[in-house]
């Protein structure tokens, strides 16, 4: 049974329909889009081993039960139902800042074919303003030197330094 994300946030982020007439739809992420290049779009952010139908329900469902703290939006081409972009964000909650909430933005990627055309900093700005609804001071993001100049346009601004520790 396909269902997008099961929380009333989470359709307010994603607005449905931009109503611009634009081409391209943002919203919540479906358990179909496994067939509509989710995992290939993924692949163009960073290159994995293929996800099993069964593996990909499983952590939608996972993700799902986390509510409105986990979100993940997609760019669907209205006239072929293709996925031309993705992002997420997770909310964090902390102790400091009076319990607190942090916004993480991650795994945003644009279809190569689809670049330029704006959906990109769509799809960051509907996570944010989600992170912002969840009642986030802050919303935090990692990525490569060369991006900064597109989360610039985002409104993001350059803060610390990125460390990592891969296994």
């Amino acid at each position: 049974m396909e269902q997008p994300l099961p929380t009333a946030a989470a359709e307010a982020a994603a607005g449905g329909g931009d109503g611009d007439g634009e081409a391209y739809r943002i919203r919540p992420l479906e358990l179909a889009d496994i067939s509509r290049g989710f995992l290939g779009l993924l692949n163009q952010l960073s290159p994995s081993p293929p996800l099993t139908e069964e593996a990909f329900r499983a952590r939608f469902e996972e993700l799902a039960a986390l509510g409105a703290d986990h979100l993940v939006l997609v760019a669907e081409d209205a006239a072929t139902g293709r996925l031309a972009a993705a992002g997420a964000v997770l909310v964090e909650r902390k102790f400091i800042r009076r319990c607190g909430r942090v916004g993480h933005v991650e795994d945003v990627v644009v279809d190569a074919a689809a670049r330029g055309r704006g959906l990109g900093e769509r799809v960051v700005r509907r996570l944010v303003e989600h992170a912002r609804g969840r009642g986030c001071y802050k919303v935090i993001l990692n990525c490569t030197p060369e991006l900064t100049g597109f989360y610039a346009k985002c409104g993001f601004v350059e803060k610390n330094v990125q460390m990592g520790l891969y296994f």
